[in-house]
């Protein structure tokens, strides 16, 4: 009878009960492959922020980018295990290689040299540099994963290509072997208790440090337009349920440079829905950069299957222990949603 009951009982223990999805630049690059793994190891006090952060929020599914890449995945590894020494427990976790990093022999900067960070498929001193990871409290579907990281800028829908004097920039040849992703892009299927979705991750290329050609505007405009090539079908499998776009766009809808109607025609697909997450007085800026200021640019967007049951931006108030721990751990702000899905 009590077994019968607890079964009758199930749909709705799931409508009522609620998952937390974040995004985190953590900032936890270094220098050199290995170093991220020493710094962990030695308990660094960045690492140690970072934990914290991630520790006061308890995010079930988080998204975090500038986390370098290494192939045996020791480095996130570490990480989730000094996590679950603070209490806050991901048994699963994703880190494919990104792009960042990867070596060419051309010049796919246009600064008239080869082999510097560069002219790698993304920018990075060595293979994985500032990749990203996604860890979570329930289980990820790995063998469904879509990673579009090999996809060539020139092949996605409606590419817009840098050229100077009516010339492919830098040059042909260049374009032809270009990756879209500055990072990575993953469909990461994800089993939860409300149900199954997909996780939709990326970290664009910073949209500005180019000329006239605007190569670093444009691709991260394209960068961003990818979802939507995703979601129209035309690029991958479209999501057959409900799906959450987190990750880094590098790109603000109102402040700063590059392609901002890249971001806005994605925070205004009524596909989507943007809870406009702020600090606790209501300030929706997740980054502020010494030459720019502030800037909103990490986002954490579900589709429109989800019930928001709130969202905030992670930013404790000044003058408190909190806050001097954010400031420790990255210039990026954790941003979280809380969602279930409607009756």
């Amino acid at each position: 009878m009590i077994r019968i009951l607890f079964l009758l009982l199930l749909p709705v223990m799931a409508q009522a009960e609620t998952v937390r999805i974040a995004t985190y630049n953590t900032e936890l690059s270094r220098d050199g492959p290995g170093l991220l793994l020493r710094d962990i190891r030695r308990g660094d006090a960045q690492v140690s922020a970072v934990v914290s952060v991630l520790t006061e929020t308890e995010p079930d599914i988080v998204a975090l980018q500038g986390i370098d890449w290494d192939f045996e995945g020791l480095a996130v590894s570490a990480l989730a295990a000094q996590l679950s020494d603070a209490g806050l427990n991901y048994p699963f976790v994703f880190a494919a290689r990104p792009n960042s990093g990867i070596a060419t022999d051309l010049d796919l900067d246009g600064d008239g040299r080869t082999s510097g960070p560069g002219d790698a498929q993304g920018w990075g001193r060595f293979t994985g540099q500032s990749g990203l990871a996604v860890l979570s409290r329930y289980p990820i579907v790995t063998d469904q994963v879509q990673d579009f990281s090999a996809l060539l800028w020139r092949d996605l829908p409606g590419a817009e290509l840098p050229s100077l004097g009516n010339a492919p920039y830098p040059s042909e040849q260049a374009q032809s072997i270009q990756r879209l992703s500055s990072v990575a892009h993953w469909v990461v299927p994800i089993e939860t208790p409300i149900g199954p979705l997909d996780l939709m991750t990326f970290h664009a290329a910073p949209p500005v440090f180019d000329g006239p050609e605007d190569r670093n505007g444009l691709r991260n405009r394209d960068e961003i337009r990818l979802w939507s090539a995703v979601l129209d079908g035309t690029v991958g499998r479209e999501p057959a349920g409900p799906f959450v776009i987190a990750g880094d766009a590098n790109l603000d809808p109102a402040r700063g440079d590059g392609r901002k109607e890249a971001i806005r025609g994605l925070l205004n697909d009524p596909r989507l829905n943007d809870p406009q997450p702020g600090d606790p007085n209501g300030d929706q800026t997740t980054v502020v950069w010494k030459a720019v200021g502030p800037m909103r640019v990490d986002y954490v967007l579900p589709s429109s299957h989800w019930t928001v049951t709130d969202a905030g931006v992670h930013w404790p108030a000044a003058g408190t222990e909190a806050r001097d721990t954010a400031e420790n751990a990255s210039r990026h702000r954790l941003v979280w949603v809380d969602l279930t899905l409607p009756r």
